[in-house]
């Protein structure tokens, strides 16, 4: 079980990041809070690029790198930590994407994070 809920959390992060790469770009930028690239010296299109190669990264390590899955695992909870703010500026800026179009579904959005962290760090756990 642990083992098929690690491929398809490996396989779900390689999509999420090639799609930051490639067809949901623009859905992702408006999940970069304002303070980042306010801060920063970068663009919200290099944010989603930088994190949608540490996605597939990651999702690739999960397969590739067995002997490492727990190490993995934790990195890949600490990332969902890290993004969690854009999902907050998402619903806080009110900003529709990814068909989420209501103060409702960007909310409840924010309630997916911590499953996303718990199921990191189960399915790489013996």
């Amino acid at each position: 079980m642990k083992t098929f809920a690690r491929w398809l959390l490996a396989g779900g992060m390689v999509f999420a990041g090639l799609s930051h790469l490639f067809w949901a770009r623009q859905d992702f930028q408006a999940q970069v809070p304002d303070v980042v690239t306010d801060v920063l010296p970068i663009d919200k299109d290099a944010v989603v690029v930088a994190s949608g190669a540490v996605e597939i990264m990651l999702g690739a390590a999960l397969v590739v790198l067995p002997k490492e899955r727990r190490r993995i695992g934790s990195l890949l909870a600490a990332f969902f930590v890290a993004v969690f703010p854009g999902n907050l500026a998402q619903a806080a800026g009110k900003r529709s994407a990814f068909g989420l179009d209501s103060d409702g579904a960007r909310i409840g959005r924010l309630f997916f994070q911590p499953v996303l962290v718990a199921w990191a760090l189960w399915s790489t756990r013996d």
